[in-house]
């Protein structure tokens, strides 16, 4: 999904007051009046300060030095630091012993050290320094250089080589295995931030689809959607909206289309709250839905509710995938992820990443375990005709799965 910022939403000036201000219409369905929004707190340094421990004992238990995380979703879950990536390095050194070093240019300095919460040293390089010979540095300072330094799996190749020039001989391994053990398994407070999310996400729906009107397009749609979301406290409100034949593309069509009477609308949203992820796909018709139109809605939900009741503690994740296509298959979709049917995964990960580890897919044999999160996405889709997808997320707590977000009774209540 795209993210939208507020800076972004004000850009859009009067076009996104007109379009937040339209009148109320009747006719897209059941739209219930009140939507609930949970509180939620954000993450402590209590909470990270027991992340750090847990990923610290792993590395001894694996021989690891040290890992080596560059700006981005794991930089934020570890230290609190949510920067963005650029061709000046920002990282973090987490050893397996002791307090985190970050290094970061001279001038960014202070935002970091405002951001940083956990104790650690903040060592700083200028413009004409080289930032690997500080990683280096440290790590010889700390006699960890003898020992391997894992890597975090996004991290770009241009840190990584920088790394082994300055420290020839350095053994370096994938830390993703790590990361992940930390990552996948969400806590409370985590499961708190990703239900105010994903209600803020529902609230937002049901302001934004009575305003809807002939004519529009996605983008019109969508901005709708991010300006309710920004409204009501959502950070970074994402996604689009795929009208009639575009919505048989899971991810759209740059084919500008119009809502008319009985147009499909594929909408694929969310927002952030303290950088955890909602992931919410609700697909309406504009105006009375026909016969196919809800068969074809109502052939979703029976995926939907096969993925649930297969997600239970112990089962490989893919099972979750096999389930549903073993219901849409025998119904004439497929087989597999051919089309018209079902053409990607059930779900995937979801939390500060809005994709992440691991996914409901064919073949992944992770076993789901409390605290996990997913979404659970089966759409349909028919080529040049429309496509249905209903997208809510869910967790996983030792009796079962609970979702984030209820989904949708019928295409005549699409909001319900």
């Amino acid at each position: 999904m795209t993210a939208i910022d507020r800076r972004q939403l004000l850009a859009f000036g009067a076009a996104g007051a007109a379009l937040a201000s339209l009148p109320a219409r009747a006719g897209i369905g059941s739209i219930p009046a009140n939507s609930p929004i949970a509180n939620a707190e954000p993450i402590t340094t209590a909470e990270r300060m027991a992340r750090m421990a847990r990923v610290q004992s792993l590395m001894q238990q694996g021989g690891i030095g040290a890992l080596f995380v560059e700006a981005g979703s794991t930089l934020r879950y570890f230290t609190g630091i949510n920067w963005w990536r650029s061709e000046r390095l920002t990282a973090a050194l987490i050893p397996a012993e002791g307090p985190i070093c970050v290094v970061t240019p001279f001038f960014e300095e202070p935002s970091i050290r405002e951001m940083l919460a956990v104790p650690g040293d903040v060592r700083v390089w200028q413009e004409d320094e080289n930032p690997h010979a500080l990683v280096a540095a440290w790590l010889t300072e700390r006699k960890l250089a003898g020992r391997p330094v894992a890597i975090e799996e996004t991290v770009r190749h241009f840190a990584i080589d920088g790394l082994q020039r300055a420290l020839p001989g350095v053994g370096v391994r994938s830390g993703a295995a790590l990361v992940n053990a930390c990552r996948m398994i969400k806590s409370p407070a985590e499961i708190a931030l990703m239900q105010r999310a994903s209600d803020i996400t529902i609230a937002a729906y049901r302001a934004m689809a009575p305003k809807i009107e002939k004519g529009m397009s996605g983008p019109d749609v969508y901005l709708l959607m991010a300006t309710e979301t920004a409204r009501l406290g959502g950070q970074t409100p994402s996604g689009g909206v795929q009208l009639n034949e575009g919505s048989a593309l899971p991810h759209g069509s740059k084919e500008r289309q119009a809502v008319r009477e009985g147009s499909v609308i594929l909408m694929d949203c969310g927002c952030t709250v303290d950088g955890y992820h909602a992931d919410i796909s609700r697909t309406l018709v504009f105006g009375s839905p026909d016969a196919s139109q809800r068969r074809l809605f109502d052939h979703v939900r029976l995926g939907q509710e096969a993925a649930m009741a297969a997600a239970r503690v112990g089962t490989p994740a893919g099972r979750v995938d096999d389930a549903v296509r073993a219901v849409y298959e025998p119904l004439g979709y497929g087989p597999g992820y051919k089309l018209p049917g079902l053409s990607h995964r059930t779900g995937h990960g979801i939390g500060l990443d809005v994709h992440e580890p691991v996914n409901l897919v064919h073949g992944e044999a992770t076993p789901l375990a409390p605290g996990m999160c997913f979404s659970n996405e089966p759409g349909l889709y028919v080529p040049g005709s429309y496509g249905v997808r209903i997208e809510d997320c869910f967790y996983m707590t030792e009796t079962g799965p609970r979702w984030f977000s209820t989904p949708p009774k019928s295409l005549d209540e699409p909001f319900s």
